[in-house]
């Protein structure tokens, strides 16, 4: 669940990156005031050379100054996902069953916070498990999830 300014930038950077070869893993916005951090996750097939970033970072500057989303001066980051890996939508979540995430919802049954093995999807429902037990997280209450790294 993402706030209205990142959805709408998520919106216009997403055909954007489609249209480089890219896939948008993420926006993030970080930071309060006259200046904050935008930062924008990207991915390729095979992977983001440094190359890839600084191609994909002129095209994503000129995205976000033309919808500029904060009154004042802002950092932009564009980078890969690394191995916390964002996962915002359904295909993200389809794409990495089996992996140990960590997820932050709004209450679903009295728990926000959420550590354990991606299960899958069932309709609207990300399935962790967690102590052999599996919960069902709605989608649209996911605020944040991410792969959880690996060292």
């Amino acid at each position: 669940m993402k706030k209205a300014k990142e959805q709408k930038l998520i919106d216009i950077l997403e055909s954007e990156a489609t249209s480089h070869g890219f896939e948008l893993v993420d926006v993030e916005f970080s930071g309060s005031g006259h200046s904050g951090t935008i930062r924008v996750f990207l991915d390729k097939e095979d992977g983001l050379t440094i190359d890839d970033i600084v191609a994909a970072n002129k095209w994503v500057d000129g995205v976000v100054e033309n919808n500029e989303p904060f009154a004042g001066s802002y950092t932009l980051e564009v980078s890969s996902p690394g191995i916390d890996r964002p996962l915002r939508t359904r295909q993200h979540f389809e794409r990495y069953v089996g992996e140990e995430v960590k997820i932050s919802s709004q209450k679903v049954d009295g728990r926000a916070n959420w550590t354990g093995l991606l299960r899958g999807i069932e309709e609207d429902d990300v399935l962790i498990e967690i102590d052999d037990v599996v919960y069902p997280i709605p989608m649209d209450a996911i605020k944040k999830a991410h792969i959880k790294g690996r060292i």
